[in-house]
């Protein structure tokens, strides 16, 4: 436990760095956490990779990701030999104090983290001074310290030609003026390397240029006279060797060395590599696929033609059993039942439609009003001429109103075997919504996920071959093939096919609970709970119907009873020495959903939840214009833990839920990734709200049906009514 939360808060850092190197940028960068020992940045995508600095404070993380996102903005993507002959080691030390001085001139603030981060790098030895002498180091590691850590140590410098390549290197503000710097001052490195460098002046020297205390003695100069110096093609005594490369190595190496080293670069390399964590897993950025709808959706046409097929071989077969073993054509009809009980529920529900109509058009009427614009006609309001001493508005004026009516909805509904006991209420409640579309004129479309319709069709027709709905792509989310969205109803039937097709779903919800003559259409079994696989699919769907319906106002309806697992991703997987295009399972830690377009990331945490949470939050801010609502029907046990699952057990809100709960047997939850998420009681819903009682009931009979009435409309109004106020 102690784990996972450490975790968390290890996510949470990071994402918090990654708005910070975003709001820096003044751009939606990609950014990334890895586990990588050096930073990076790609110019062409805009993917800024940045290291999982565990160990680092809050002030250096801000002073490296500062100059991070200064390399990004102000260091071109420029092969460096083209056009610097100085090797990539000496242009850093130049390129890193210029884009850090433009980076502290574009954001002052910074001043203070990148003072106190190279003081917190001075402190821990970042660059490996201890016990070594500054004064004694190459040039190219004195102007490395002197722009790093001049404001903290002292940095000495010999001549008037280092101090110029100083002065060089602090007034650069181009990259082509570093690109110049970093030439000069490698010319002086090489130099100072195959020429022995001029001794300090404040230091002794002997009589061959050496240091006194490392001059030859006269005991290693036996057999030579005093003071003479060694014969040409003489070797040096072993023990003035062993001193003259010391010294020589302590400025900046022996003639013998190619290159000049630059020591406390790789000192902060190594150094900065040791902030990044170890032994933790990588994080991976996953990004939502696009979804090829003609794969993925079944036509409301396919759908309503496989149903009334399989309804009349149901037919034909129960009138062939009838004509067989009973009278002739005196066989029950085995939808009486069943038509009967919807006709009863359509009568029931017109005044909760009604209503939720007559809600509707209030507030959006209110809401026209007040988008409404006064503008004068350019005449004259004659009952307005008596004032003209002290009113000069004397012209008539007109309001204009903007239309209204642009709104849609789209439904979502769950067809998942955890479904059955709940279905027939859950139909209830969508076709109450759905009357009061055809009464507002607001355009609909109605689709319900399974992994059946798609089985089904390949399993009855073997020349048939699964089909995948997006092209594979690593680290992109996987849309089984399997899934499919049946859109089951819309506004785009006349009134007499719509009325039949929801005869006809009423029907299939009713076999799920009742036992009846009747089964359901083979493709329409339910199955499995492809939720999150719809939730994907509808980044196409939604502009598609907006495109269609010429809707500016979109409202997303899901009317499910739960969450599902996260679908894998696309990776690349070896096997048998060979990589394929393969899929894994999402982590719970260190898997974030990306969107490119956005410039956004989602954090997957460790509720059950938070993968579709996830999912949910981006649809959001992807398309703002668009509600999303949830409608999950719960029977009375499973109410408090559905109420601990979205929101604290120990907070207001649930105490307040809780109390709606048993006040009302509904209510709504405002914190989970939903718009708002109604919960509602399915006995109520399938409860009858007509006043209806017996000849000869009694008068507490005909009070506690009264009662019970009203309770049911007060349920339907009460949630229909914030229904429509979240819409309109």
């Amino acid at each position: 436990m102690y784990t996972t939360f450490i975790r968390t808060k290890q996510m949470t850092r990071h994402e918090i760095k990654s708005q910070l190197a975003k709001l820096l940028a003044t751009e939606d960068l990609v950014v990334e956490h890895k586990q990588c020992e050096t930073a990076s940045f790609n110019v062409h995508t805009r993917v800024l990779v940045l290291p999982l600095w565990e160990k680092a404070s809050n002030v250096m993380y801000d002073m490296l990701v500062g100059h991070e996102v200064g390399h990004a903005l102000f260091t071109p993507d420029q092969e460096l030999s083209e056009v610097c002959s100085a090797p990539m080691t000496f242009f850093n030390i130049v390129e890193d104090p210029r884009i850090e001085k433009l980076m502290k001139r574009k954001y002052p603030g910074l001043r203070k983290s990148f003072h106190i981060g190279y003081k917190e790098m001075h402190e821990k030895d970042f660059f490996n001074l201890e016990g070594e002498d500054v004064s004694k180091m190459s040039f190219a590691d004195r102007v490395n310290l002197h722009f790093k850590l001049g404001q903290h140590i002292d940095i000495p410098f010999y001549s008037d030609e280092e101090m110029r390549i100083i002065n060089l290197i602090d007034a650069a503000e181009t990259v082509e003026e570093a690109y110049r710097a970093a030439e000069e001052m490698y010319a002086v490195s090489k130099k100072q390397m195959q020429e022995r460098p001029e001794m300090p002046q404040d230091m002794p020297q002997g009589s061959n240029g050496a240091p006194a205390d490392q001059s030859p003695s006269a005991d290693n100069n036996e057999g030579q006279g005093e003071g003479e110096d060694l014969g040409p093609g003489e070797d040096q005594i072993e023990g003035e060797e062993n001193d003259m490369e010391e010294l020589n190595k302590s400025y900046g190496g022996t003639a013998q060395q190619e290159e000049p080293e630059v020591k406390t670069t790789e000192a902060l390399e190594d150094a900065i590599a040791d902030l990044a964590a170890r032994g933790m897993n990588d994080n991976v950025y996953l990004e939502v696929p696009t979804v090829n709808l003609d794969t993925a959706i079944a036509k409301n046409s396919e759908v309503h033609q496989h149903i009334r097929d399989s309804f009349k071989m149901q037919t034909d077969a129960h009138e062939e059993m009838y004509s067989m073993y009973g009278e002739g054509g005196n066989w029950p009809d085995m939808f009486a039942t069943v038509d009967d009980d919807y006709k009863k529920f359509k009568k029931s529900a017109q005044k909760e439609v009604n209503y939720l109509v007559k809600e509707f058009e209030c507030r959006k009427s209110a809401t026209s009003y007040s988008r409404a614009t006064v503008s004068s006609t350019g005449m004259l309001d004659c009952s307005k001429l008596h004032t003209y001493k002290y009113n000069e508005d004397l012209f008539k004026k007109v309001t204009s109103l903007p239309d209204g009516k642009n709104h849609g909805l789209i439904f979502i509904l769950d067809w998942s075997g955890s479904m059955g006991d709940v279905m027939l209420d859950t139909i209830k409640q969508l076709y109450n919504l759905i009357w009061f579309c055809k009464k507002a004129s607001i355009p609909f479309e109605v689709y319900a996920f399974t992994y059946e319709w798609l089985s089904r069709k390949y399993n009855s027709n073997r020349a048939l071959t699964p089909v995948d709905h997006q092209k594979k792509k690593e680290f992109d989310l996987v849309v089984d093939n399997r899934y499919c969205l049946m859109n089951i109803l819309t506004s785009n039937v006349r009134a007499s096919e719509s009325e039949q097709q929801m005869r006809d779903i009423y029907r299939i919800a009713y076999s799920f609970r009742y036992r009846v003559d009747y089964r359901e259409p083979p493709c329409l079994s339910l199955s499995g709970t492809p939720l999150n696989e719809a939730l994907i699919t509808l980044h196409q769907i939604i502009p598609h119907f907006q495109k269609k319906t010429k809707v500016e106002k979109v409202q997303c309806v899901i009317l499910t009873d739960g969450e599902a697992s996260p679908v894998p991703f696309y990776a690349e997987v070896y096997r048998r020495n060979c990589s394929i295009m393969g899929m894994k399972q999402i982590r719970h830690d260190g898997c974030f959903i990306r969107d490119r377009k956005l410039g956004t990331t989602y954090s997957i945490g460790y509720r059950y939840t938070s993968f579709t949470d996830c999912l949910l939050n981006n649809l959001k801010d992807k398309f703002p214009q668009t509600s999303f609502v949830g409608f999950r029907l719960i029977t009375g046990r499973d109410a408090t833990s559905f109420m601990k699952m979205h929101c604290d057990y120990n907070s207001e809100e649930y105490d307040k839920i809780y109390s709606s709960w048993k006040k009302n047997k509904s209510f709504s939850i405002k914190s989970s990734a939903y718009d708002v998420y109604f919960g509602i009681n399915a006995n109520s819903v399938s409860q009858n709200a007509e006043f209806t009682v017996g000849e000869d009931a009694t008068k507490t009979q005909i009070k506690s049906a009264f009662v019970k009435s009203l309770k049911n409309k007060k349920l339907n109004k009460k949630v229909l009514g914030e229904f429509v106020q979240l819409i309109s």
